[in-house]
């Protein structure tokens, strides 16, 4: 396999010359409830202010790219961010959308659509739309999902670079593993794994990979900043 890896220029030099970015965001980005339910916090809430600068920080290095979003988290916030909502998958689910705990229909709900949070059909209790849940009702993701697969089928032979952004291994299904086996197939990609933990690269992907020892929303910050030093 050909190592690209010594030769990479800096992050923004490698976005300005890639014909396709996949994102993916991962458990270093999770909101942080402290003592409230994850259900009332949002990406606007005073005690999320450095999650929301990073989201920023992230959009305005890709914003003109063309670029994809995977996310593992379920917190929803990533739909509260500037990014293109038909570029967005997050297969996961959403913690504000419901379905009936018993799945005794696909229907799913946005938050407080039914009011007094039993099932219209069944009457059972909802619960969260997300991988949480006893059965998890899929049609919420999907139609994102099958938007993305189209997508990452274009990237084949083109410049790909992959930032993955504090994954952990708690859905290696979602990114690790798929991000490992497209740099392997694809001889232009490039994959950026950042984290603090778990930034590990196995032997077969190291020649089209750069592992970070770091936290994610600092390097996309520090990255944004290098970026915009480097305009003046």
């Amino acid at each position: 396999m050909e190592n690209i890896t010594a030769k990479a220029p800096s992050l923004s030099a490698r976005l300005a010359e890639s014909e396709k970015i996949i994102i993916g965001i991962g458990s270093e980005w999770a909101l942080q409830p402290g003592d409230k339910d994850i259900r009332d916090c949002r990406l606007g809430d005073p005690k999320q202010a450095h999650i929301k600068e990073a989201y920023q920080a992230l959009y305005e290095l890709v914003r003109d790219r063309d670029y994809y979003l995977v996310t593992s988290l379920t917190d929803g916030a990533v739909y509260d961010t500037p990014f293109d909502k038909s570029r967005l998958t997050a297969p996961c689910g959403n913690i504000h959308w419901r379905q009936c705990s018993k799945a005794c229909t696909k229907d799913i709900w946005e938050e407080f659509e039914v009011l007094d949070g039993v099932c219209p059909h069944c009457g059972g209790p909802l619960t969260g739309n997300t991988i949480k849940a006893e059965t998890y009702i899929e049609e919420g993701y999907l139609p994102g999902w099958k938007r993305y697969m189209a997508w990452q089928a274009a990237t084949v032979n083109r410049t790909l670079t992959i930032l993955e952004l504090g994954e952990n291994f708690s859905t290696p299904t979602v990114m690790r593993w798929p991000f490992e086996k497209i740099i392997f197939f694809n001889r232009k990609s490039l994959l950026y794994r950042v984290n603090e933990t778990f930034f590990q690269i196995p032997p077969e992907a190291e020649p089209r990979s750069i592992s970070l020892h770091k936290n994610s929303l600092e390097w996309i910050l520090e990255e944004k900043n290098l970026a915009f030093t480097a305009l003046q």
